[in-house]
């Protein structure tokens, strides 16, 4: 397959949760490859910031505030994107949190929380843009962040678990329906990446414990998604819809 097939110049894209984290990168790795990126999360000053450095290196980039919660601010955040960018063609669903408690303590709050940000939250979005994408007629890419903790369970993050595991079915329900709208629905389900939220856990003692669990003993880097990401985003998966494509490490193949 040529090169020119990973191109996304002329593209536009939303990426939530980008203030911080993967979803900050992976807004920089959509504008280098030549997307219009409208850059989302519930804090905007991270995001004017991200907008600098990807209007410095001479990528586009519009800050939005959003809460992927709130159906009314998903809506208001495609429709400025779609206005400033025009149609909307990508989307990578990256907004997540994780609450860490025993299952016998966490609450209906945390509960809440955690599963209507990762699971609600990335339904809204797909909704949002899919019905954008059938309104204008061009089809497009959904990219989930899903999680190997999708995959298979871990203690003291039962929510977060629970929603992962959802957002992955949701991927392959969603693909199924809306292929016949040329809409691909995909997810990629990273390991333990590093990333500045991250850091201190995976440095220390229990850290490298974990890190020792791992098939290529490391962990990974924001860098390691970027293959996958510009696949899935790109027409080089022109044929490529309902997957989850792991990266991590080996990690879920060792247990």
């Amino acid at each position: 397959m040529p090169l020119e097939s990973f191109d996304l110049s002329g593209k536009a894209a939303i990426v939530t949760g980008a203030s911080s984290g993967l979803g900050r990168h992976a807004a920089r790795s959509l504008a280098a490859a030549g997307a219009k990126v409208a850059i989302a999360a519930r804090r905007l000053e991270p995001l004017v910031e991200l907008e600098k450095q990807i209007e410095a290196r001479d990528g586009r980039a519009i800050p939005l505030r959003l809460d992927v919660t709130d159906p009314a601010s998903v809506a208001d955040c495609v429709k400025a994107a779609e206005t400033e960018l025009g149609p909307i063609s990508i989307l990578v669903n990256n907004a997540g949190v994780a609450v860490t408690k025993a299952a016998l303590e966490v609450e209906e709050a945390d509960w809440d929380q955690v599963v209507g940000t990762n699971l609600k939250g990335a339904w809204l979005m797909a909704q949002a843009v899919a019905e954008h994408m059938v309104r204008l007629g061009h089809g497009g890419s959904i990219i989930n962040t899903a999680s190997v903790l999708g995959l298979a369970g871990a203690a003291q993050i039962p929510a977060y678990c629970a929603s992962k595991g959802g957002l992955v079915n949701l991927t392959r329900a969603l693909a199924v329906e809306w292929a016949r709208h040329g809409i691909r629905v995909n997810a990629l389900a990273p390991g333990y990446i590093e990333t500045e939220i991250n850091r201190d856990f995976l440095t220390s003692p229990a850290g490298e414990s974990l890190r020792k669990r791992v098939p290529l003993r490391r962990f990974g880097t924001p860098e390691d998604l970027d293959g996958a990401l510009l696949l899935l985003a790109s027409e080089a998966s022109r044929y490529i819809t309902g997957s989850v494509i792991v990266i991590d490490g080996g990690q879920s193949a060792a247990l």
